[in-house]
């Protein structure tokens, strides 16, 4: 037992990677490009909202404003996201998804909703919670 313990970080790390392979597996079935992580995590949050500088976008991404403008321009030759100035203060500029990262982050939910049924096969509903609950604790260790 003390062995799978000492070994958490590593199964976790696996789990990511099967996770990740998983997705990248689907979004090609799907004819899709695969971007990393980040991307996805950049095409998610401007899912949740209208619009967002890059400043916004980097803090909950979690990555610093030079890698973000990286990712986003990725983005944007592929036709996904695009940026826009602000009326009143023209040095702010805008990052907003277009139709196309609309539809590919539908996609991408469904995708998301079948990952979440391999992950939790055969957990319960209170398994779930204490697990997330657990996970976040985890998370907490390391921001404190």
């Amino acid at each position: 037992m003390d062995n799978e313990i000492n070994s958490s970080i590593s199964l976790l790390s696996n789990i990511h990677s099967l996770s990740a392979d998983f997705l990248i597996k689907e979004l090609s079935n799907k004819g899709l490009s695969d971007f990393m992580s980040s991307h996805g995590n950049i095409l998610f949050q401007l899912g949740k909202t209208e619009k967002l500088c890059m400043g916004e976008l980097a803090a909950l991404i979690n990555r610093d404003k030079s890698t973000t403008t990286v990712l986003v321009r990725k983005l944007e030759k592929e036709n996904l996201v695009f940026e826009t100035q602000d009326i009143i203060d023209k040095r702010s500029k805008y990052i907003q998804l277009t139709e196309n990262g609309k539809k590919y982050n539908q996609i991408t939910s469904e995708l998301s909703q079948k990952l979440l049924e391999t992950f939790y096969h055969c957990f319960s509903e209170d398994e779930k919670i204490i697990f997330v609950n657990l996970l976040k604790r985890i998370k907490r260790n390391f921001l404190e």
